[in-house]
């Protein structure tokens, strides 16, 4: 294993320098028309700055944490949410938040408080906490987003949207807390795919009462299992696959529900994700393994332009999530 605390400056340095605009993280390296369904090129995601705020405040770093909230809010701060995604070229903020990343945002807002010691941070985390529960929250259910122009969520829950450690903290009466985080805890957990394939469903439809799946997407899963380590909820017989195919190296974006793998794509952000469950359940070997499993995909050629990220060096292509997910992994 490498210095990782060189690999995180080497990862910050592509990051800040070639990833970064003056709104936020690009979404791609290389640029597009940003017209598409979906975000790509030089737009910006929540998802992003939820994750520079975390990494900055689990890295200690005050004034970066300050900057990354500062430029957060500016860029994505609604009535009813946080926008989840922003077009510079279109000049255009997408009025849908979506629920995973309001709460990362809220629980980087509370462990910066506790971190720096600002209550402010404290109050603001409880303030979006109670806009989040006002907005994302029906009936102790919470949806994946609210959409400002029709006044409305969706009909489903995407389970690994389910961040049950930051809905502990939020800023609720204690009954209503308690009645969302069982609710959704329990579909969470009825979510899991069987002790063969011990993964997880992709979305709960709230009119129909069932789970969906196209196919099982790995990284959707995984996060799934780290939202359930977070709260100490995990399942053992996930957290033995997670490593067998660790240290195989074999872990593939995405399978069938029985668990055959649909591709042979390993990703950055699937071994960055392994890595924060290794820390969450104390298991430093998961950790360690998946940080060499990660650095593997590393760009570590001085000479390349993608030098200290993680990308294609063929297509020139970087995605923001393999490297912040990278750079939360390193500090986790």
């Amino acid at each position: 294993m490498g210095d990782p605390s060189q690999e995180l400056d080497a990862l910050e340095q592509f990051i800040v320098t070639k990833l970064t605009g003056s709104s936020g993280v690009y979404t791609n390296l290389i640029e597009t028309e940003q017209s598409g369904e979906a975000a790509s090129g030089h737009e910006i995601l929540s998802e992003s700055a939820s994750l520079r705020m975390l990494a900055a405040v689990r890295s200690g770093e005050k004034e970066r944490f300050a900057e990354e909230w500062a430029l957060a809010k500016q860029t994505f701060d609604m009535k009813g949410g946080f926008s989840y995604r922003y077009s510079p070229k279109q000049q255009k903020l997408y009025p849908v938040n979506a629920a995973v990343d309001d709460l990362r945002i809220i629980r980087a807002l509370y462990e910066a408080g506790d971190t720096f010691r600002d209550k402010q941070y404290t109050e603001e985390a409880a303030k979006y906490g109670e806009r989040f529960y006002n907005y994302n929250v029906k009936n102790g259910y919470m949806y994946d987003f609210y959409d400002e122009n029709y006044k409305k969520t969706n009909t489903f829950v995407t389970l690994c949207y389910i961040d049950l450690g930051t809905m502990q903290k939020l800023s609720v009466s204690g009954e209503s807390r308690d009645f969302l985080l069982n609710n959704m805890s329990v579909i969470l957990k009825d979510g899991y795919l069987s002790d063969e394939f011990p993964f997880y469903e992709t979305r709960f439809n709230y009119e129909s009462g069932t789970y969906s799946s196209e196919n099982i997407n790995t990284v959707e899963s995984l996060l799934s299992i780290l939202a359930l380590a977070e709260v100490d909820q995990q399942k053992s017989s996930s957290i033995n696959f997670i490593k067998q195919q660790v240290e195989a190296g074999t872990l593939y974006g995405q399978y069938s529900r029985e668990g055959k793998p649909l591709n042979d794509i390993r990703s950055t952000a699937i071994y960055a994700i392994t890595a924060m469950i290794g820390a969450e359940t104390g298991d430093d070997a998961l950790y360690r393994k998946s940080i060499e499993r990660m650095n593997e995909f590393r760009i570590t050629d001085a000479g390349s332009s993608l030098y200290g990220g993680f990308g294609d060096v063929a297509s020139g292509q970087a995605y923001s999530f393999d490297n912040l997910m990278a750079a939360l992994a390193y500090v986790y």
